[in-house]
């Protein structure tokens, strides 16, 4: 996307994110939706409130460690997210 390294990701006000008892997961709710998370997603997703993007977000998740390789998860994450419509 030509807005990548300036895009600063949220979560949608209609969305919830919370833990789900049932599943033993965190989900993001969204109107007729529900994206389980898995790993670090809901960590990155508690950081996508649209005031970092998506370099600083994945640095701080990184700690300094693999960040090349943290960026492009998280990156990818994101995008995909942001493609199915879960992000602004």
């Amino acid at each position: 996307m030509s807005d990548a390294p300036c895009w600063r990701p949220r979560v949608p006000a209609a969305a919830v994110l919370r833990h789900d008892r049932a599943r033993g997961t965190d989900v993001l709710l969204l109107p007729e939706r529900v994206v389980v998370l898995h790993g670090s997603g809901r960590a990155v997703l508690d950081l996508c409130d649209g005031s970092h993007t998506v370099d600083e977000i994945a640095d701080l998740l990184s700690a300094g460690v693999d960040t090349p390789r943290v960026r492009h998860e998280v990156s990818s994450f994101l995008h995909r997210l942001r493609t199915e419509g879960c992000l602004r």
